[in-house]
């Protein structure tokens, strides 16, 4: 009897509690003031409780950003969601703007970092600071947990959709507006489930489901066959290979569950032995849904591994596993490991040790058979997202049950990349059909980010569309773009490479040979540009090297640039340089017609090859890299954007100047 009493007593002041932190919310005011670093946004803090039920004490300061609306007074608002879970907001205040243009001119724009990430709260724990000390990653995110103690059950989505609950009442909104990307989606979904009545619209880019994301990604799995097709519609592979998802599947058996190795070169032309296995493959391909480079490449290179020709392959493993291609949430671990583990629904019981989770995992994953996971394999399947992290993590409540609650018939517009592998078409077709009258746009050629990655505006026009009250239209047919056209195979020798057009012998295939390094050249410069301006590092631009394929290098001098060696084909070489009004190459290597080529009338490469006259225009893969390049240096916003746009012009005048781009 003491004991019911005592939960009663405890159920009483909860509740006195929750009401409490309600009022205290209705009633006050964001305090906002003007932004140091910006004219657009002004800066405020909401304080919310760690705990909404008020059980637990303590509080959380919201970092809270807002852009005034441009016409009247705004009674409702813009919530714009960034992915993860673990990715600041904040730093994409400026990008939001710009993206959602006119129709934030009658709404505020609400930028905040959810809990735990970016200046609200961040989480952090010393294991993610020195990993290697521990021996797996599931020791790793144990440690983790235990370091952020019991509270690290107060970072679900759940938590912060009553965050975005307390920033409209304290901002004094009727409606809200979500706009959410990748993980910020379900959070934008599972607010409009709970609190329906507040919903203006919702814009869904990248759509995770209300239950997502599946621990075992079935549905990327099972897009992997569809969107390698895709990348060779219009004849694109012909002369690579008739069959990518077989080439995949051919390089996954030739791997036996171990890996493969590859010689690539550094900036300065010296070799490094990288080994890659199956699970580094599917990296790479699910990475390419944030760029086109990788997509473009990732079927010649599977090819040329299937053909016994590792180089490439590893090449674009280096640059996808650097970050060079620009594709990433910057999650935030700590937080991510918070979230991702205490609320995904996993298919092992809680109760049991993590060994026997794993077990039950793999069990589960054997049931549902080969084709679940092919071309790759249950292996794959395992590996792939955070079971074996979220395994090890001591969690602090029984599995959740799933999301309840119908989503709200309000104006939406989803949206979904063709090309996405991270959130798949599949995803957005599943909450597309629990909103009768919502808007599914699928655009072609787009990966992750529609709205930041389309090649197109047919996803801006229809967010336009959406809140004018116009219809929106679906997108409409095109070729795909020159950044997505895969490059050719790697020929491993001269006699497999076709004399340049209007040549003949061995001295128009080292003249095409010469075109190929060229090209090759162009991509990999269009692609450490981009790297240098995700970085932000704007100051290493003047310093770029590039090591060529198969032996070489060449750098920037601050006037052209100066190749050694450079090689695409084997035992064809580039030396000499290219400025800004002057090209010289000397073609070597012992399998090449020797001599020299120099730029001629109509932006030709003529000179004379094994003393024979020959003369061809560029190829047009070098010209849609260093399009590539310019389109990066002009998309770069914020402190910095005009001398990026500035150092980039000038690093790509030469090779503008070498094509007539």
């Amino acid at each position: 009897m003491r004991s019911a009493l005592g939960k009663l007593a405890i159920a009483f002041l909860a509740a006195f509690a929750v009401l409490g932190a309600l009022a205290l919310s209705a009633s006050a005011q964001i305090a906002f003031k003007p932004c140091g670093n910006s004219n657009n946004f002004a800066c405020g803090h909401v304080t919310v409780p760690l705990d909404p039920t008020g059980l637990t004490p303590g509080t959380i300061n919201l970092a809270v950003r807002r852009h005034r609306a441009t016409v009247g007074e705004a009674h409702s608002a813009i919530v714009a969601l960034a992915g993860g879970p673990g990715q600041p907001a904040l730093p994409f205040a400026e990008d939001f703007a710009e993206t959602l243009g006119s129709i934030a001119a009658t709404r505020d724009l609400i930028v905040f970092d959810q809990r735990g990430i970016g200046l609200s709260h961040p989480l952090s724990c010393h294991a993610f600071e020195n990993p290697s000390i521990y021996k797996t990653s599931g020791a790793v995110t144990a440690a983790c947990a235990d370091q952020l103690g019991p509270t690290r059950s107060f970072y679900t989505s759940a938590n912060t959709v009553a965050d975005i609950e307390a920033i409209r009442v304290a901002g004094g909104y009727e409606k809200l507006v979500l706009y959410g990307t990748s993980y910020g989606t379900k959070v934008a979904e599972e607010y409009a489930q709970t609190y329906p009545e507040h919903v203006e619209a919702l814009v869904l880019d990248s759509v995770v489901p209300p239950n997502g994301p599946d621990p075992l990604h079935k549905s990327t799995f099972a897009a992997v066959p569809r969107v390698l097709r895709q990348l060779c519609v219009d004849r694109l592979c012909a002369h690579i290979t008739p069959e990518p998802v077989a080439d995949l599947a051919k390089v996954v058996r030739k791997m036996h569950g171990g890996a493969l190795s590859g010689e690539v070169l550094d900036g300065k032309g010296q070799p490094h032995k990288v080994r890659f296995n199956s699970n580094s493959l599917l990296s790479i391909l699910v990475a390419s849904d944030f760029s086109p480079r990788v997509r473009a490449e990732f079927i010649p290179y599977v090819r040329a591994v299937a053909n016994g020709d590792t180089a490439p392959l590893a090449r674009l493993f280096v640059d996808a596993s650097s970050g060079e291609e620009g594709g990433s949430e910057d999650d935030d671990n700590p937080l991510f490991y918070a979230t991702t583990c205490e609320e995904q629904q996993f298919p092992w019981n809680r109760a049991v040790s993590p060994h026997a989770r794993l077990a039950e995992a793999v069990q589960h994953i054997k049931s549902l058979g080969p084709a679940a996971s092919a071309p790759f394999t249950a292996a794959n399947m395992l590996a792939f997202g955070s079971l074996e992290e979220c395994a090890s993590w001591p969690f602090t409540s029984p599995n959740p049950p799933p999301v309840q609650g119908s989503l709200p018939n309000v104006p939406t517009l989803i949206l979904s990349g063709t090309n996405d592998l991270r959130t798949p078409t599949a995803n957005a077709q599943e909450v597309a059909a629990a909103i009768p009258d919502a808007h599914l746009l699928v655009v072609p050629y787009a990966g992750h980010s529609v709205l930041g990655d389309e090649p197109t505006t047919c996803g801006s026009d229809a967010l336009k569309a959406l809140f004018a009250a116009r219809a929106v239209k679906p997108c409409a047919a095109a070729p795909p773009p020159p950044l997505l056209r895969p490059p050719p195979l790697p020929p491993l020798r001269l006699a497999q490479v076709p004399p340049a057009k209007g040549n003949a012998g061995k001295a128009g295939r080292t003249l095409e040979a010469v075109v190929l390094t060229l090209s090759d050249f162009t991509r990999q410069l269009s692609f450490q540009l981009g790297a240098t301006l995700n970085s932000g590092s704007l100051s290493s631009l003047g310093s770029i090297q590039i090591g060529g394929l198969r032996s070489g290098s060449v750098r920037f001098d601050g006037k052209g640039y100066v190749f050694h060696d450079y090689s695409f084909v084997p035992n064809i070489t580039l030396s000499g340089r290219i400025s800004s009004d002057k090209l010289e190459l000397r073609i070597g290597g012992s399998a090449a017609a020797r001599g020299k080529v120099k730029l001629g009338a109509h932006h030709s490469l003529t000179g004379t090859l094994g003393g024979h006259h020959v003369h061809i225009l560029p190829s047009i893969g070098a010209s849609a890299a260093i399009v590539g390049s310019d389109a990066r240096a002009s998309h770069h916003v914020g402190p910095g954007g005009s001398a990026a746009r500035a150092a980039v012009s000038e690093l790509t005048r030469p090779l503008r100047w070498l094509l007539g781009a």
